[in-house]
């Protein structure tokens, strides 16, 4: 099962899949009479036709992107209520009549969405427990109110900025917060930050905060030599290297080619030069002999932290898909295991919250493999607390998505075998 990480959603969002420009002035009566008249209801028809398509092959944000995308002339203002209207539609999905229209319930979703902004304690706890997610989730992960309230709320964009930079350009984009971590800015304009001039000369990229967190657990520093196993698109990839000031060397893996190319426009634009790109497949072969001062797994799973910006994803996700993923992280973890030269960390983390994929999986490896002590860090959030080998960020206590993170140290070489684990399944 696939999880987009560092996605956001398309309400807030939108020009990351679909570059918009300005229109030009007209007069207000002015109509092209080469064009046909405007739909005012053409949002909901193509929300309306995104629902019905979405399924678990097909995810809903990615279907958005694609319909978006291909709409033609699509004003700001329809994009953006077609985004809105679709993320509302899954995120309300508890309490709408299945027996309306789907253009009904897609409108009742959007008076709850109005609702819960306006006054959220008009929604007992009972009542959301109860119908935000599928049942399967409580005996996964421990839930309680305070996620739920979160996760039904529209998210936060942030930015990770390049150190040093951060207040002049808080000032500079306005509408905006800081938060505990020294880079981490929460965006609330609807500019569209990506023909910003700062983000061309890599000022800052577009991250959630979760995730930064799991670059300043890592800690790498100038000199040092990273793996970033499953880079993706290579968000951490470039946090590691700012953290590196571009000195030392980041290998960067993934097993799809396409995510590695996106990897290389990211970098170039960040003028991010240390690091070396080559696909894994996630088997004991790995992409080089080199033993690293610090691997960082940042693995597949079921992406339970980010169902407050995919809320289609609540209902796609099931509890097997949990089981084979945490079978697919054991084996990720004991295959990477080996580039940890002794002394240096690795570090384990999925944006799940599920106990089979984190607190379950980190005691298997550590059964499996005692050359590997736990190392306590500090929680990026909480830096007056004392330090803990893991750490399980929950949305309510981010400002963002949720994270687990685990970290070990390397203490020597042992050689152990493999645990027994479920082939490895395709990301």
């Amino acid at each position: 099962m696939n999880v987009l990480r560092n996605v956001v959603p398309a309400s807030r969002l939108l020009p990351a899949y679909r570059p918009i420009r300005k229109p030009r002035p007209a007069p207000a009566d002015f109509e092209d009479p080469s064009l046909p008249p405007r739909d005012p209801l053409r949002w909901l028809k193509l929300a309306t036709t995104i629902v019905e398509q979405a399924s678990r092959e097909r995810p809903a944000d990615t279907l958005l992107r694609q319909h978006l995308r291909d709409a033609g002339r699509l004003s700001n203002e329809d994009a953006a209520q077609t985004s809105q209207a679709v993320f509302a539609y899954f995120r309300w999905l508890g309490w709408l009549d299945t027996t309306l229209k789907l253009e009904s319930q897609i409108r009742s979703a959007l008076e709850f969405t109005a609702k819960y902004a306006a006054n959220p304690k008009s929604f007992r706890d009972a009542d959301l427990l109860a119908r935000t997610l599928p049942p399967w989730v409580n005996d996964a992960v421990p839930v309680s109110a305070a996620w739920v309230r979160t996760i039904q709320t529209e998210p936060t964009l942030w930015l990770r900025v390049k150190p040093g930079r951060l207040q002049a350009l808080a000032q500079v984009l306005g509408h905006n917060r800081t938060c505990p971590l020294p880079d981490a800015l929460a965006y609330f304009g609807e500019e569209d930050l990506f023909r910003r001039p700062e983000f061309h000369a890599g000022e800052f990229e577009i991250q959630d905060v979760a995730s930064q967190a799991v670059g300043m657990v890592c800690g790498a520093k100038p000199g040092e030599t990273w793996w970033d196993a499953c880079a993706g698109e290579g968000g951490k990839t470039l946090h590691l290297s700012v953290q590196m000031q571009g000195k030392g060397m980041i290998w960067a893996s993934d097993r799809a080619e396409w995510r590695l190319k996106k990897l290389k426009l990211r970098t170039a634009r960040a003028q991010c030069f240390n690091y070396r790109a080559a696909q894994w497949e996630g088997g004991a072969k790995l992409p080089t002999k080199t033993r690293f001062d610090g691997v960082l797994l940042d693995a597949p799973c079921t992406g339970l932290g980010t169902w407050q910006r995919n809320p289609h994803a609540r209902w796609t996700a099931t509890p097997e898909d949990a089981r084979e993923l945490a079978a697919v992280q054991t084996q990720l973890l004991h295959h990477a295991a080996p580039a940890v030269k002794p002394g240096g960390k690795l570090i384990y983390s999925v944006c799940t919250l599920t106990r089979v994929e984190t607190e379950e999986v980190a005691a298997a490896f550590q059964a499996a493999h005692p050359e590997f002590t736990p190392l306590p860090l500090p929680n990026p959030f909480q830096t007056h607390k004392p330090a803990q080998a893991q750490h399980c960020l929950w949305p309510q206590g981010t400002g963002g998505g949720g994270m687990f993170i685990a970290s070990w140290r390397r203490t020597e070489q042992v050689e152990v075998s493999p645990p027994t684990a479920a082939p490895l399944s395709p990301q």
